[in-house]
């Protein structure tokens, strides 16, 4: 049952938060966050003791039953949206410009709880409905603004998420149909053999053209940048931090230890690169701080996309390290976005100026999550970026490497631009910054994922080894 806790938790959370009100709810939430953490700890230290847990839900045998997974991916990050989650919340906490909304704190839990299960789900249907539970969680939380941008942005969002749902549902029935089977561990048993079904690689491509969708991937991630940037801070770093990179993490499930994909991974390479420019170069053009960390999604999703195309065990360990590395400071730069428009009063750069000088550990706490993106050593942004490209030389890569050390220049460009335009320069004569006081809590949410990301740039070996093993066990 310990397997069934990450996902059940939030739920419970999520419903009794339907009845609650005001400063209660919040309350429950803080509760619900930490036996979350304490819940997702024991279950990785369970795992690490005992190895790979599995629960079968239905009076079917497996591999027809229900199944939930535990193993060394799945829980360390089971542990870090846990920590992500809880940070959010205590940030939430001290916020006083979320909407006043009666459904606002179920679906954070409900996201919370969809995010979990899509982690430990075993079978191919069980993916696809918290994917769109997910999606379902999202839509509500766009929504709750109540004005024009806001359903325009929910429009935007449900529109291609929608095209993605119907190639996922459309996918996974034609494997269903060609294998007479959903559970992952009998998928990779059948496609692996040599008489596998025909067709079966054409029906895995449109698997994989659906979760790119649902990546944000080129050319069809502008709803991306549209939509997110309506979402009040704390919620764009739970939905920005979170939503695209679980996607990713299901590609990384499937690709190689479940199907075999090689035959695409020389166009996933280079749409990865394609991804990667694209989504640099907007972050690039932009001078809301919003837009600019949302196509900085895009770029990064690039980088994980080019591990994949890799696809080998060293490129694996890397896709993972890069995977918790970019979880960890996206929500934390969308934080400290949140905490430099309390301070400016609003998000467009060439408005601000004077941050460094009012909101001293403000600026150090950008720097610090500012150059792990860019991936200055010896951050953790660094150590993912060398391993992929790395891997990329060692592979022979040479243009594919060439243009992801270029984005991480371009990249390097548009965090100098927030840190010229939003702290370096001159306070201008109408600014407010300095006058309003920034919540000690949210302070506190920043401070705490800053330490983490600190810590696994400066000492990235306990978690390479960790990934290694899994990887070694696990890549076919």
């Amino acid at each position: 049952m310990l397997v069934l806790g990450p996902f059940l938790l939030p739920l419970i959370t999520a419903l009794v938060s339907v009845f609650l009100r005001g400063r209660p709810r919040i309350v429950v939430g803080l509760v619900g966050g930490v036996l979350l953490f304490a819940c997702s700890i024991a279950l990785l230290l369970h795992v690490a003791a005992a190895g790979r847990q599995s629960y079968a839900l239905g009076a079917w045998p497996l591999p027809y039953a229900i199944e939930f997974v535990a193993d060394g991916l799945s829980t360390i990050l089971l542990v870090l949206v846990a920590f992500v989650n809880l940070a959010i919340l205590v940030y939430q906490a001290g916020w006083r410009e979320l909407p006043e909304h009666f459904g606002i704190y179920p679906l954070i839990h409900g996201l919370v709880a969809a995010t979990m299960a899509t982690l430990l789900a075993a079978d191919l249907f069980n993916l696809y409905v918290w994917l769109e539970l997910m999606l379902m969680a999202t839509l509500g939380l766009l929504v709750l603004g109540g004005r024009p941008r806001h359903h325009e942005a929910a429009f935007k969002y449900f529109s291609l998420s929608m095209l993605g749902t119907l190639l996922l549902l459309a996918a996974v029935g034609l494997i269903y149909g060609a294998t007479g089977q959903l559970n992952l561990d009998a998928l990779a048993s059948i496609t692996h053999q040599p008489d596998s079904p025909g067709a079966l690689p054409a029906y895995m491509g449109l698997l994989l053209a659906a979760l790119l969708l649902k990546a944000g991937a080129f050319p069809l991630f502008a709803w991306l940048p549209a939509a997110y940037h309506t979402l009040p801070a704390p919620l764009l770093a739970l939905v920005g931090g979170l939503l695209t990179k679980i996607t990713l993490y299901v590609l990384l499930r499937l690709n190689g230890q479940v199907f075999d994909v090689s035959q695409l991974h020389e166009a996933l390479g280079w749409l990865a690169v394609i991804t990667m420019i694209s989504g640099v170069l907007g972050a690039a053009y932009h001078w809301d701080l919003r837009r600019i960390l949302a196509f900085h999604i895009v770029s990064q999703i690039g980088y994980l996309l080019l591990g994949l195309a890799l696809a080998s065990q060293a490129a694996a360990t890397a896709t993972g390290f890069f995977l918790i590395h970019n979880i960890l400071v996206k929500t934390n730069l969308f934080l400290i976005a949140g905490l430099m428009w309390l301070a400016m009063g609003h998000y467009d750069l060439r408005r601000g100026g004077g941050l460094f000088a009012a909101r001293p550990l403000l600026a150090g706490l950008f720097l610090l999550s500012a150059f792990s993106l860019v991936g200055v050593p010896p951050t953790s942004g660094f150590w993912g970026k060398f391993m992929i490209v790395n891997e990329a030389f060692s592979q022979q890569r040479f243009v594919w490497a060439g243009m992801a050390l270029a984005t991480g220049l371009l990249t390097l460009y548009s965090m100098t631009k927030i840190w010229l335009e939003g702290f370096w320069k001159p306070l201008p004569r109408t600014s407010t910054v300095g006058i309003m006081r920034l919540p000690v809590a949210a302070y506190s949410a920043v401070i705490a994922l800053s330490v983490v990301i600190l810590i696994v740039g400066l000492n990235p070996e306990p978690l390479i080894g960790y990934l290694q093993q899994y990887s070694a066990l696990n890549w076919r």
